[in-house]
């Protein structure tokens, strides 16, 4: 299986699960839902979606079982959708990468003024004599 027509499968699938996640799903454990990526096996008979929720951790726990639990209720929406020979087993994963990337932003925000400050000081020494 070519790495393009994986990508594009994935692409399709990240588009139409995000439709039925947010226009055919009613739980109330779901919260504010994006799935981040995809990851298909060679043969395309399962993927794993990577999701990433606003919220506490308590609801981003329920929203990722809300969603694997209804795994075959999103396969069985699939299917009408995609023209494929056999639709792809989903589970969900929780994908920390934009929480990663909040921190280590946030963490260069803290550090910017102790960085500005060691830059500026070697040159008010600099005119002085020794």
């Amino acid at each position: 299986m070519s790495g393009r027509r994986q990508e594009k499968v994935a692409d399709l699938l990240r588009d139409e699960v995000s439709e039925i996640v947010q226009r055919e799903m009613s739980d109330p454990r779901l919260g504010f839902v994006s799935i981040t990526r995809v990851e298909l096996s060679p043969d395309l008979k399962y993927a794993r979606m990577f999701i990433s929720v606003m919220g506490t951790e308590e609801e981003r726990a329920d929203s990722l079982v809300a969603l694997n639990n209804a795994s075959g209720f999103i396969r069985r929406q699939l299917a009408p959708r995609l023209r494929m020979r056999v639709i792809p087993n989903v589970s969900f994963r929780l994908d920390r990468s934009m929480e990663h990337a909040e921190n280590v932003a946030r963490i260069l925000r803290d550090l910017e003024p102790e960085l500005r400050a060691e830059t500026e000081t070697p040159a008010a020494d600099e005119g002085k004599p020794e």
